[in-house]
């Protein structure tokens, strides 16, 4: 290989390689409702009108097929708190319209929550707890998952294991008083 051949194919090799590490740094997750590591308003608490956010992301990487979002209070007393699965989201998305019905598995998969229900479940830490956090993370996916919706989070996690493309986390708070 001539000399010349073979700094185009290291620099093409880098500009490749660069181009996907940029696409996997940038893929975010935000809401409209508020903004990462701020408190999440009352409308999509238990305390409000228990509706699921607004979110929005960009620069999923070119091959996600699909997406699936937990929402988790690590915070909770007993230990980790679902207050929300969602998966086989289409990859086409590039939002989570307000106030999802917690019984709509037309467009995508609900799963079980903490409160063994489908669907979203606002925040709700005991009053006098202090602040608990709520970790929305969006996965992109390689491919549909083949889960029915009674599924906890668990079984969504095993199988999305080894078809995550990239992964975006939106922090917020809220407490009770």
């Amino acid at each position: 290989m001539k000399l010349s051949n073979l700094v185009l194919v290291i620099f093409a090799t880098f500009v490749l390689f660069n181009c996907q590490k940029k696409n996997m740094n940038n893929f975010i997750l935000t809401s409209a409702a508020f903004g990462n590591e701020e408190y999440i308003p009352v409308d999509n608490s238990c305390e409000g009108l228990d509706e699921s956010p607004l979110l929005k992301w960009d620069n999923a990487p070119n091959k996600t097929r699909y997406f699936a979002l937990t929402c988790i209070d690590p915070d909770a007393p007993m230990g980790d708190w679902i207050h929300w699965i969602a998966w086989n989201i289409p990859g086409a998305w590039e939002t989570m319209p307000l106030n999802i019905n917690y019984e709509d598995q037309s467009q995508f998969t609900q799963g079980t929550n903490s409160w063994g229900r489908t669907g979203y479940g606002g925040p709700c830490p005991p009053i006098g707890h202090g602040p608990h956090r709520y970790f929305f993370t969006l996965y992109a996916l390689d491919k549909e998952i083949d889960l029915d919706s009674s599924a906890p989070i668990e079984d969504l996690l095993q199988a999305i294991e080894n078809h995550i493309i990239a992964k975006a986390v939106l922090m917020g708070k809220y407490e009770r008083k």
